[in-house]
């Protein structure tokens, strides 16, 4: 019976395929999260995280999850819901939209564009519409989420983050 269970319930949480979920993100303002407890349509929320960082959860509450990674919020959510509402809740804890990256300086649409996984630096300046002309491939920035008062020198293949600011500077003649 237990088999048959699991098996439901990775064809319920497959069935996802908008929500992407990476291991170490770790939750801000402007990520879109989704929550659901197998069988419990009514415990299914869909949010977009706001300065707080927090939701309101049937059962639980407000729930802070400002850098908790996916998996840290499905243990949360579980041993809150485990006992006194359910004996064995199956949750389910999804990214739908990441936090926006920003790119400015030597760009040509410097702006916020949405993050993807894995996303390199090289992959943020095709998105921005290439480098200008009087860019630098040597004077590249990058301003981490929580640390944006320090920026760190960064290369072409140098992988961003979600909330990561870039900057490409000029190059001199």
């Amino acid at each position: 019976m237990k088999f048959v269970l699991l098996i439901c319930a990775v064809i319920f949480f497959s069935g996802n395929a908008s929500a992407v979920s990476e291991g170490n993100h770790r939750l801000a303002a402007g990520d879109t999260i989704v929550i659901k407890v197998y069988g419990e349509e009514d415990l299914t929320l869909e949010t977009r995280l706001t300065n707080s960082s927090t939701v309101n959860y049937p059962f639980l509450g407000t729930l802070a999850l400002r850098g908790l990674t996916v998996k840290e919020v499905e243990a949360l959510i579980y041993n809150g819901l485990k006992g006194d509402y359910f004996v064995e809740p199956s949750v389910y804890v999804g990214i739908v939209h990441y936090r926006p990256f920003y790119i400015h300086g030597e760009v040509k649409k410097p702006g916020g564009y949405p993050y993807q996984p894995g996303m390199t630096i090289n992959q943020a300046v095709a998105l921005a519409g290439g480098l200008t002309e009087r860019a630098s491939t040597d004077k590249i920035f990058i301003s981490r989420e929580g640390t944006k008062t320090t920026s760190e020198s960064a290369e072409i293949k140098t992988k961003i983050h979600a909330g990561d600011t870039i900057t490409i500077e000029q190059r001199f003649f």
